[in-house]
């Protein structure tokens, strides 16, 4: 029976339909082979793989002697699941298991017991007691897939609160969150290791694991000394507390002949083994009533290292630098020569009436050493009006008064002086006995070392070397120095003048019998006129041959004696 045309049409035109289907098929199919192609491949290598993570181990933290160990991560272990490799007849057998066994929600463990991906996380960092536990239960109950128990580590750091603020503390996934731990991340971190292995589209495994081993970080040897740090931290609590610093305090001791810090502490510390917990009794009960944003502000100055954060005016201490560039620009030559200066108990600068703290009482006569003894504005006043703006600035930032000294801490904070150009007689008058600007304590005693040093600049080094967790190789880290900022001559006039404000002047208190210890005190009000005070005291000792500087720093003390303990 012959074809009708109708029928001829319909067939050319189905045919052509086809046609135009096959083509629009193979470009299709060539979009995806081609333009799809790598990242569908990778996703179906990831489908069909199951990976989970080992933690590489933290590198130790010691103290300078090695004999401390100051942050350490203990081996703990990890529990996952692989949802899909758990017969659904045995999910809620699993997930009761695992409830009892670690404590948890019996809800959300079954949820993850019963989800469709390819990994859950049950607990981490759990004590292998625990772990234990579940490898009998997985014994005795015959379970052969889909529970995992891995390597972890926990981070542990064995004296709690010491030196708190300089270590810092780690997160849950192991990282640096503050202080050595942060700043040091990439060095203590490691490399993390990985068990991995192939599967069906059913999620079963495909054959054997692939394990590769984890990286442990590298170890660091710090330039704290664990006995120095002791002492300070408890003679700065009980100095808190006697004189009832409402602010607090921090501490700082350094060797002047290579920058090392030998111990750093904020009052008050807090634990670093619980970190988001408060440090006070009174702080713990309100804890719970708190909002989440009042509890974060508390943490983060709880965390704070005062003695790198936070500036202050540093006040009588600071005219030990006035002191220095008078002598190194020859303005004064002998610091004992008698009647040299004459306090009448205040001096006028541009109109402004300047008091000497014993205003009622003139020093009258002194020498530059009695002066610095009675700690008497007029005569540092008068010495800054001699150096003038230009070079007075410029001692400062020989000092390094002008930036950050860069220890390898976070969050170091910058001073704040007036700008050069804008500093007017009575701007170079305050600040060159102390006041009206803002340096942070580690600038301050930086610049003390640097005289102890014989006059050259010394950085602060936080880190004194490296230690190569495979080879064991361990790396010095460079003791860094400046400019030679006054000569030795003047470094040791300084320092004997120091020497008498201990004996004979301000700083009584500071006497040491069998030792010669040299100092200043400082006392300086609250730039931004609250009513509070700072008082503080830089000493050196010996001050024939220094081997340690050491600055204390009072926040606001209110008890008996207050702010009269310092000038």
């Amino acid at each position: 029976m012959p074809i009708s045309l109708s029928n001829k049409k319909k067939m050319k035109n189905a045919l052509f339909v086809v046609i135009i289907i096959f083509i629009a098929l193979t470009v299709r199919l060539g979009y995806i082979q081609f333009v799809w192609g790598v990242d569908l491949s990778e996703r179906a290598s990831s489908q069909q793989s199951q990976s989970r993570s080992i933690t590489a181990k933290r590198g130790t933290i010691y103290d300078s002697t090695k004999k401390y160990i100051l942050a350490v991560s203990s081996s703990v272990e990890s529990v996952t699941v692989n949802p899909t490799n758990i017969p659904k007849e045995s999910k809620e057998k699993v997930a009761k298991a695992l409830t009892e066994i670690f404590d948890l929600d019996y809800e959300k463990t079954l949820k993850k017991v019963s989800k469709k991906s390819s990994i859950e996380t049950i607990v981490r960092k759990v004590e292998k007691e625990k772990t234990d536990q579940l490898r009998h239960w997985i014994e005795e109950n015959g379970i052969t897939t889909g529970i995992n128990i891995d390597e972890d580590s926990k981070r542990y750091y064995p004296y709690g609160d010491l030196a708190a603020q300089i270590i810092g503390f780690c997160g849950s996934d192991n990282q640096g969150l503050d202080g050595i731990e942060a700043k040091y991340d990439d060095e203590l971190k490691g490399k993390n290791g990985k068990i991995e292995r192939e599967t069906n589209a059913a999620g079963e495994s495909l054959g054997s694991e692939e394990y590769v081993s984890a990286v442990d970080g590298n170890n660091l040897i710090l330039t704290i000394d664990m006995t120095i740090q002791s002492i300070v931290e408890k003679y700065l609590e009980e100095a808190c507390i006697d004189n009832v610093c409402t602010d607090g305090g921090s501490i700082i001791a350094m060797n002047p002949k290579n920058g090392d810090i030998l111990a750093m502490a904020t009052y008050p510390s807090y634990n670093l083994n619980t970190p988001y917990e408060p440090n006070s009794d009174e702080l713990k009960l309100q804890w719970d009533e708190m909002a989440q944003e009042d509890r974060t502000i508390i943490l983060q100055g709880m965390w704070r290292n005062k003695a790198i954060s936070d500036t202050y005016e540093p006040g009588s201490v600071f005219k030990l630098v006035t002191a220095s560039a008078s002598l190194e620009e020859g303005i004064v030559t002998n610091i004992d020569q008698a009647g040299q200066f004459a306090c009448t108990g205040s001096i006028e600068v541009a109109g402004t009436r300047i008091k000497c703290w014993r205003y009622y009482r003139p020093h009258g006569s002194e020498s530059l050493r009695q002066a610095l003894m009675n700690s008497c504005n007029p005569v540092f006043i008068g010495l800054g009006q001699k150096i003038g703006v230009t070079k007075y600035y410029e001692y400062l930032r020989k000092f390094g008064l002008f930036s950050k000294t860069g220890i390898k801490l976070p969050g170091e904070a910058n001073s704040i002086f007036v700008k050069e150009e804008k500093a007017g007689p009575v701007e170079l008058a305050t600040i060159s006995f102390g006041q009206r600007f803002e340096i942070t304590p580690i600038q301050m005693i930086t610049a003390v070392s640097s005289i102890a040093n014989g006059g050259k600049y010394i950085k602060p080094r936080i880190v004194k070397s490296i230690e190569n967790s495979v080879t064991g190789e361990i790396t010095e880290l460079p003791i860094e120095t400046g400019e030679q900022i006054i000569s030795k001559e003047n470094a040791e006039k300084i320092l004997s003048m120091m020497n008498s404000v201990v004996a004979e002047g301000t700083g009584k208190n500071a006497q040491v019998v069998g030792y010669n210890v040299g100092g200043k005190t400082g006392t300086s009000e609250d730039g931004v006129n609250t009513g509070k005070y700072v008082t503080s005291f830089c000493g050196v000792a010996e001050t024939n041959d220094p081997n340690i500087v050491l600055l204390i720093t009072l926040y606001n003390p209110t008890g008996e004696g207050g702010h009269q303990g310092g000038v």
